[in-house]
């Protein structure tokens, strides 16, 4: 057993043993990035914009409703709008999947794999082991979120046009400062895509089952999004991170708002940084036997 060897290894050091350089970033970034999985994420939002594209192409240009005009209705506008509309339609969602992927599943799938344990008799200590897989974990993620916009941008400017980013309650933002809008819409998409991570991350150290970890924080992550649909909770709803996920609304606007997106992000990190925690004390106190 693993919790065997940590104990030998704190009497029996091999010479020239470092725990710090024991299962390299390099190493594990490499293993995830060669994944099956790994791979049809990334084509899955490669597509997307693709897919958007067509629907436009076949449906005809989105136009107001009632009156009214919404970010979707711009989308047509320029690359800049395409790309921001493609984060719109994918924040809620769609994006919440790599995250609870990548973060999920990396300690179950090796303990499903019955290989956790030869992992930490190696010797990788544990909390090596989970940094390791933390770090890529929310590396992968990032790209993610940059591989949907960047991919969108560059159809939505073949498609439409590169301009400036049309503003739905009127007015514009030119391309510099658009891509600098763009730029902070996708860091905080990121940062309120941490308690997803977090909770994904604290399930993969909790069962052996990969698919659970990921579903389970798919899972919670929606009913956090059905709870804050809940009106009657009023000014508790504030706890809650899906109540800011759409926080960065603000920035894309001529004059923006960021005390949404400031007080989204301390609720996200809060939260992260407990289920981080109790992802790193559960595993150093787990008995691994797969």
């Amino acid at each position: 057993m693993s919790t065997l060897a940590e104990r030998t290894e704190l009497h029996e050091t091999a010479s020239g043993y470092r725990a710090g350089r024991t299962l390299p970033l390099r190493v594990e970034l490499v293993r995830q990035l060669k994944r099956r999985r790994t791979l049809i994420m990334g084509g899955i939002l490669a597509v997307l914009p693709f897919v958007l594209v067509v629907a436009f192409a076949i449906g005809g240009e989105p136009g107001g409703r009632g009156g009214q005009i919404t970010l979707m209705d711009t989308a047509t506008a320029s690359g800049a709008n395409f790309a921001a509309v493609n984060l719109f339609v994918s924040a809620g969602f769609l994006l919440v999947i790599p995250v609870a992927l990548f973060c999920g599943d990396t300690v179950a799938s090796e303990a499903s794999w019955a290989s956790l344990r030869y992992l930490l008799a190696a010797p990788v200590p544990r909390a090596r082991l989970l940094w390791s897989k933390l770090v890529v974990g929310l590396g992968l993620s990032l790209a993610a979120m940059l591989l949907l916009p960047l991919v969108a941008l560059a159809v939505g400017t073949a498609a439409y046009g590169w301009g400036p980013l049309q503003i739905p309650t009127g007015g514009a933002l030119d391309t510099g400062t658009a891509a600098q809008r763009l730029v902070v819409v996708v860091a905080y998409i990121f940062v309120s895509q941490l308690v997803t991570a977090g909770l994904a991350f604290w399930l993969s150290t909790k069962t052996d089952a990969p698919l659970g970890a990921v579903g389970g924080a798919v899972g919670l992550t929606i009913v956090g999004n059905v709870l804050d649909a809940v009106t009657a909770l009023d000014h508790w709803r504030d706890f809650l991170p899906a109540h800011w996920q759409f926080a960065w609304a603000d920035a894309v606007q001529p004059h923006p708002e960021w005390s949404g997106m400031i007080q989204g992000t301390a609720i996200s990190i809060t939260y992260a940084v407990v289920l981080f925690a109790l992802a790193f004390r559960g595993f150093a106190r787990k008995d691994v036997v797969s």
